[in-house]
């Protein structure tokens, strides 16, 4: 074993940069080899034989089914388990993970399995996420009877794991017979949701954490992989280690040895033709309350550019200063082009929970767009010392729910609009970045968006930018450790609130949302609509179009509920016929949208909630739109096993 590992080290140089090219061919072709179709996440696809004129034809071409509910029966995971995935296509086959981790390969033209590996999660341990939003490939670039892709799958029980892409058994010189341990040195919290990077002959992995829990997570060091011998090559701290880093007076009293996370959890953007990496991070932990972390807190909720082949730091830009509201970057960076004054500057659009949108400079991280500081509320928190400044993007401008007055209160009766309008007005309600407080403060966006973990895609020919949203207020109150449980006795809002430990703090944080729960399910507070789509001009800078998107209430009983729009978790996709395909909301629909004009043109019920983000190919002749129907846990959604298939007919 260890001659041929060192056979595959040493031919690692000689297959870089036919890889690299032999990648970005397909994804600028007919294929979708990475899970933004593009390493840089456009989401963009130039296949365009479904079209805006012929759309309202697409019909079911074919619907797989993965099995997956039975994997659930004797254990919990059901309450949890989201099918997020978006399949890869490459050479006729598709890949994708499942919740559970399980990994199948199909066929692009029929939907009949090819071959499925099970990694065996257990699932009746303890994970905070249940969820894969898909695998990686890697390809050899050798002579077609030469050549090797290999299928990388990282798991929510913390491993790294190599397919051999023909037959789907682990491949036997990657780490320790097929799998690297990425929970070795870092405990078992350890746990990946999303598919890593790859770039030339290096892979790239995030981690995922439940960071509300306590202030002494593991730190959220981002590792790279030789793709052929799985020999770590380098790792990268968000959190500091070292005291000559400039990143560690940001962090007062030498708290950046005691706190962890700041973890990459989505998607990372590569440029190979930079060797560059885009790493998005997340807050320290825990997020709500950051006495026991004070200072600006680098490098968390930050883009960082580094060098893939070294993991060197090439710049950093930071979103949110001192984090105190999960203002995680869930959204995959997109690398894509800006004019400006005649000329093309390479670029990132990095999208966030608050509704804002920074456009920098690829190479710099210099913002192409202004951004001001400006002064936000403080905190009245005793031991927090709130940052007194935000980020703020002038153009594009934010995006989503800034701002809530009892104005803005919504009920399906003039009794639940006042009962919205008395419960808005009880909180600290000071707009965008309030802290959190012992009163209870409304978060505008809410930890869920603005712009979540679905993304935004990009139209080149068209210079826009999309993206789908949601709008909806967080509540968020901290409660001094000691009177939990007599405030749980008399108030019973607490109970049905999310419970953050945030244990080695003072506080306990409960998180809520501004609806009420009903027997029917849940009912808004704030008026719609609550999810949107939406299209940024990017030669301006300015919103071109915006409409609802989905519904969350039943049209035939709530007239007019159709334009009211749904919360939705999942991406768009945009192609060359004009069109943008999103499903993400609670009503189990697929849509297709002009993408210049924001119309709807055709939308098919699926057989379960969609909380995934479609892709697109052509395969022998035939334009195939493929998305994963399977629902979500947590959400409460229609949960199924379903991968399914449209053409034309």
């Amino acid at each position: 074993m260890y001659n041929m590992r060192l056979c595959y080290v040493i031919i690692a140089g000689l297959v870089y940069m036919n890889a690299a090219s032999a990648q970005s061919a397909g994804a600028a072709g007919k294929e979708w080899h990475n899970y933004g179709n593009d390493a840089g996440g456009k989401r963009f696809s130039p296949v365009k034989q479904i079209n805006d004129a012929n759309v309202k034809k697409l019909k079911p071409a074919w619907v797989f089914h993965t099995g997956e509910l039975q994997t659930y029966e004797g254990t919990k995971v059901i309450e949890k388990a989201a099918f997020e995935a978006t399949p890869l296509m490459i050479d006729g086959t598709l890949y994708f993970s499942t919740a559970t981790c399980r990994v199948f390969a199909i066929d692009a033209g029929t939907g009949k399995e090819k071959w499925m590996y099970n990694p065996g999660v257990n699932l009746k341990a303890d994970y905070s996420e249940i969820t894969s939003r898909g695998v990686s490939a890697w390809t050899s670039g050798a002579k077609a009877d030469k050549k090797e892709t290999r299928i990388f799958t990282a798991t929510i029980d913390g491993r790294l794991i190599a397919l051999n892409a023909a037959n789907g058994k682990p491949v036997y010189a990657f780490g320790n017979e097929g799998t690297v341990n990425l929970r070795e040195g870092f405990g078992s919290e350890w746990s990946v949701t999303s598919p890593p990077a790859i770039i030339g002959n290096t892979i790239v992995v995030g981690s995922s954490m439940g960071d509300n829990q306590k202030i002494d997570y593991p730190k959220g060091t981002v590792r790279a992989y030789d793709v052929l011998s799985g020999a770590l090559k380098w790792s990268w701290d968000p959190v500091p280690k070292d005291s000559t880093d400039k990143a560690w007076q940001t962090w007062k009293n030498n708290s950046a040895t005691i706190t962890g996370a700041a973890n990459a959890w989505s998607v990372i953007a590569a440029d190979a033709e930079r060797d560059m990496v885009f790493i998005p991070t997340s807050s320290p932990s825990p997020d709500y309350y950051g006495g026991e972390r004070q200072g600006q807190n680098l490098y968390g909720n930050s883009i960082v550019a580094l060098k893939a082949s070294t993991g060197k730091m090439l710049w950093y830009y930071q979103v949110v200063h001192h984090d105190l509201w999960d203002y995680d970057i869930a959204a995959q960076p997109v690398l894509l082009d800006i004019e400006k004054g005649g000329k093309k500057i390479p670029a990132v659009a990095v999208g966030t929970k608050m509704g804002h949108i920074f456009i920098l400079d690829r190479e710099t991280g210099k913002p192409l767009f202004p951004v001001e500081e400006r002064l936000v509320p403080a905190s009245d928190i005793a031991g927090e010392e709130a940052w007194k400044t935000q980020p703020f993007p002038v153009l594009p401008a934010p995006v989503g729910l800034q701002h809530i007055t009892e104005a803005d209160a919504w009920g399906i009766t003039p009794e639940g609009k006042t009962e919205a309008a008395k419960r808005i007005a009880q909180y600290r309600n000071e707009g965008n970045f309030t802290p959190p407080g012992f009163k209870g403060t409304i978060v505008t966006p809410g930890n869920v968006g603005g712009i979540h973990w679905g993304g935004m895609t990009y139209d080149e020919k068209n210079r826009l930018l999309i993206t789908n949203i949601n709008r909806l207020a967080a509540v968020i109150r901290l409660i001094p450790r000691e009177q939990l449980r007599e405030l749980e006795k008399t108030d019973s809002t607490l109970l049905r609130a999310e419970t953050g430990r945030q244990r080695g703090t003072p506080y306990v944080m409960k998180r809520d949302y501004l609806f009420k729960a009903t027997n029917t399910g849940m009912v808004m507070q704030t008026r719609p609509p609550w999810g949107t789509i939406l299209a940024i001009d990017l030669r301006t800078g300015e919103k071109k179009w915006e409409v609802p998107l989905g519904y969350m209430m039943d049209p035939s009983k709530y007239p007019g509920a159709e334009n009211w729009g749904s919360l939705n978790f999942g991406g768009a996709v945009t192609t060359a016929g004009n069109l943008t395909f999103v499903a993400a909301t609670f009503d189990n629909h697929l849509r297709a949208f002009n993408t210049q004009t924001g119309r709807l043109l055709w939308q098919a019920e699926l057989p379960a909630s969609a909380q995934a983000t479609p892709m697109t190919y052509e395969w022998k002749g035939k334009q195939y739109i493929v998305i994963a129907a399977g629902g979500h846990g947590k959400l409460g959604t229609k949960q199924g096993d379903s991968v399914v298939a449209f053409a034309l007919e």
